[in-house]
């Protein structure tokens, strides 16, 4: 407990406390999850506190503004608020508070501690929205970086301050793709943004990976399904400046979110709230900005030397490869990994569709031999899988085609070489030497 009111008295000596009135408002309607504030006029992104009927306080974000009066959206429930309740402004504007403290700790969108652990002692602030850097500023992607997955190392190589997407419908397996690259990949941190996910898979992954040596260097950002639309937006911007305050530092940072549909999903739901017409099968134009602003945040800085390593879950609604938000995604990323549920249902793990996979990086990253060799099993992988049904019927003459003759031949091989066991690790220069023996003999 004395501990505990240490960390509190040296927070609260730090924070600087204006010496104006404190500006407050009123509530003055409140439609669906739309409040309107007067005399609070507060910059977009500005926090705000709302008195409840019973005396305590609910949070609430400006998201917009009409004839002079602050639109507000709640972070959490309309639980009890009434007409002409005073609103207070809160901390500043735009800004996060960040620090070493985050390591080993799970918290939610506004940084608050989700793991019953002590209060984290931030000192540093930082842009919620970022601090854009300009196009040279970005260094090129020199450096393979190592996921702990054979599959990618060989075939679709990422590299350090990638931005790698991973597709799939529901159900096929991107979360456990996700949560074996977290708990084997290289990198000096690692953040974790589980935006709109079902409670269960939060706590089930700040379990299995808060635990053990590797518990220093991740953080986790949760913000479930249930949660108001503004803080799962805010949770992802959360996260990727934290990631950025580590590259800052020089450090090479892994930022994983999953999923950026769920984001796409938030800045949906806010932009229609506003008034926004839908496009692109009901996304307003804002709402697939909102993906390249925060995909774009994530890269190597030449002024420090640091990287962000950005993996993106993209859920494909309905397993259509068209939908605007992977269609988004896939322009803009450095790569995608496309899961396969047909794979999925033959029991092949990771379920990676090899010919429809890649890293637009790889060529730049490994030796010719390598890039030789993958583009060798890729074109076995495709013969296979597009002469299957062949195949299984039994219309398939052997020497009709060579190359369909040698994936046949080394079907198992192949196989063997794509399959990974749940939660084992394979390393870069594992999975390269693999890569040779498999192409050299077929």
């Amino acid at each position: 407990m004395i501990e505990v009111m240490q960390i509190e008295l040296a927070r609260m000596r730090k924070v600087h406390i204006a010496a104006g009135p404190v500006r407050t408002g009123r509530v003055v309607s409140c439609d669906g999850g739309m409040i309107e504030v007067a005399g609070l006029p507060l910059p977009i992104g500005s926090l705000g506190a709302i008195e409840n009927e019973d005396g305590g306080q609910s949070l609430a974000e400006v998201i917009g503004f009409r004839s002079g009066h602050s639109l507000m959206m709640l972070l959490g429930d309309t639980v009890l608020l009434r007409p002409d309740a005073a609103v207070r402004a809160l901390g500043n504007p735009g800004s996060v508070r960040l620090g070493n403290a985050l390591l080993g700790r799970a918290v939610d969108g506004l940084g608050k501690p989700i793991d019953g652990g002590p209060p984290l002692a931030l000192t540093e602030t930082w842009s919620l929205a970022g601090q854009r850097e300009g196009a040279l500023e970005r260094a090129p992607v020199t450096r393979p970086f190592d996921c702990g997955v054979r599959a990618i190392n060989a075939l679709a190589t990422m590299g350090v301050g990638q931005r790698l997407g991973v597709i799939a419908g529901s159900g096929v397996g991107k979360s456990v793709l996700i949560d074996t690259i977290a708990g084997h990949a290289e990198a000096d941190v690692i953040v974790v943004a589980l935006i709109g996910e079902r409670a269960r898979e939060v706590s089930d992954f700040v379990a299995r990976h808060m635990e053990g040596p590797r518990r220093g260097r991740i953080v986790v950002v949760a913000v479930p399904a249930d949660h108001a639309p503004n803080l799962r937006l805010r949770a992802a911007q959360y996260a990727s400046a934290i990631a950025e305050y580590f590259r800052a530092q020089g450090k090479n940072a892994l930022l994983i979110v999953d999923s950026l549909t769920r984001v796409a999903h938030a800045a949906r739901e806010l932009a229609l709230l506003l008034g926004e017409p839908g496009a692109a099968r009901g996304y307003p134009p804002s709402a697939l900005a909102t993906i390249t602003r925060l995909v774009e945040r994530a890269g190597n800085s030449a002024r420090t030397g640091g990287a962000v390593t950005g993996l993106y879950t993209v859920l494909a609604d309905g397993d259509d490869a068209q939908d605007p938000v992977v269609d988004t995604a896939r322009a803009i990323l450095d790569g995608h990994i496309l899961l396969s549920r047909e794979l999925a249902q033959r029991g092949h793990y990771p379920a990676i569709d090899v010919p429809a996979s890649l890293s637009r990086v790889m060529d730049d990253l490994v030796e010719q031999q390598i890039a030789e060799a993958a583009r060798r099993v890729r074109a076995l992988v495709s013969a296979r899988e597009e002469n299957r049904d062949l195949v299984l019927m039994g219309a398939y003459r052997a020497g009709s085609d060579p190359l369909v003759d040698a994936a046949l031949e080394h079907s198992a091989a192949i196989d063997a070489f794509l399959t990974q066991e749940r939660g084992e690790a394979v390393g870069l220069e594992q999975s390269l030497v693999a890569l040779r023996e498999l192409a050299a003999n077929a």
